[in-house]
């Protein structure tokens, strides 16, 4: 396949259907794009939609336009600001990278470089150098590898298939105009290539697309069986007194880490009997909430006291009635929601 020529289509198609996003540098504009908005948009859609980041860049170039603004930031503000947004490591990296980028007056424009910033891995490394500063590297990410196993009709399943599927994205990659190419191949996935019913009718690759011309291009990408996800269960506990509710922030490693959250037994893959934090009698809501994490399922029991007396724990007290102003991440919203509902068992 010529690359040339591939280029140039996708390119074309590009610059009349690029997608309009708030970090996006509009192709053909004079300049380049913001480094800041690339970078922090980048890590704010490792593993989260679009539609789902958006409100949330938004919100956060609102409040810290620069990244010595976030840098500057206290660690809590930043955590709050992510709550609902997942993956929360990323907050922690993302308040790691910039101070690190601040420290050195402005961010690398190499991918080897970027590789050496926290919480960036491979793919935001390549997306960054070939978006914010145009250096040629190859950026491959699900819609990415979609596109090359159709396009080359790779018989590997994934994620065997990776190796292969970068192979192919690095033959196409241009010189020039390597972050638009990027983007453009990225924005084919997403609206023309998808997953089910792609619409091969608008694509520009449609002559050279080998899944086509076989007549099935939804066959492709082949992956190979999924292994069953663990289940796991837990207890979170609200502890009620004067009309707040304790809450405590979780170790800054591990699950939720550095976020605010009501208490709770560690989660384990067998229900057990967990002791309280504190005597009391206790109502435990009648549907444990169910979330899904990344690598296992969480049933989440929750179990409710309203005391007379603050007890003598560690943690701060929150108003109940302002609860949705505590920064909770989304696990903990739900409990607080079943916590707050006015029937318990």
């Amino acid at each position: 396949m010529p690359v040339d020529s591939a280029a140039r289509e996708i390119l074309a198609w590009y610059d009349a259907n690029a997608r309009s996003m708030p970090w996006r540098h509009r192709p053909g504009a004079p300049g380049r794009a913001d480094s800041y908005r690339v970078w922090l948009s980048e890590i704010m859609l490792q593993q989260t939609t679009v539609a789902m980041a958006t409100p949330y860049f938004e919100a956060f170039t609102a409040r810290w336009p620069t990244v010595e603004a976030l840098a500057a930031a206290e660690d809590a503000e930043v955590m709050s600001a992510w709550a609902g947004l997942g993956y929360y490591a990323r907050a922690r990296n993302l308040l790691a990278g910039a101070r690190a980028v601040a420290a050195r007056g402005g961010f690398p424009d190499s991918e080897a470089a970027l590789r050496e910033l926290p919480g960036v891995g491979p793919y935001t490394a390549a997306a960054v150098a070939a978006i914010a500063f145009d250096r040629r590297a190859v950026v491959v990410d699900g819609n990415v590898e979609r596109v090359m196993s159709r396009l080359f009709a790779v018989e590997t399943p994934l994620p065997a298939a990776k190796p292969e599927l970068r192979a192919r994205a690095d033959a196409l990659t241009p010189d020039d105009r390597p972050g638009d190419y990027a983007q453009a191949v990225m924005d084919l996935g997403a609206t023309i290539c998808t997953p089910r019913s792609p619409a091969c009718g608008r694509c520009p690759w449609q002559g050279r697309c080998a899944a086509y011309a076989a007549g099935n291009p939804e066959r492709y990408p082949l992956k190979s069986p999924k292994a069953a996800r663990p289940t796991r269960y837990g207890t979170a506990w609200w502890i009620e007194t004067e009309g707040h509710v304790l809450l405590v922030t979780r170790p800054a490693k591990g699950l939720l880490g550095g976020m605010v959250a009501l208490p709770t037994s560690e989660f384990s893959l067998e229900r057990a009997v967990v002791a309280a934090p504190v005597a009391a009698t206790w109502s435990r809501v009648p549907e444990p909430v169910r979330h899904a994490f990344t690598h296992f399922d969480l049933v989440l029991e929750v179990a409710k006291a309203i005391l007379t007396v603050r007890p003598d724990l560690e943690g701060a007290w929150q108003s109940v009635s302002e609860i949705s102003r505590a920064g909770l991440p989304t696990l903990f919203k739900r409990a607080a929601e079943a916590a707050t509902m006015p029937r318990l068992l």
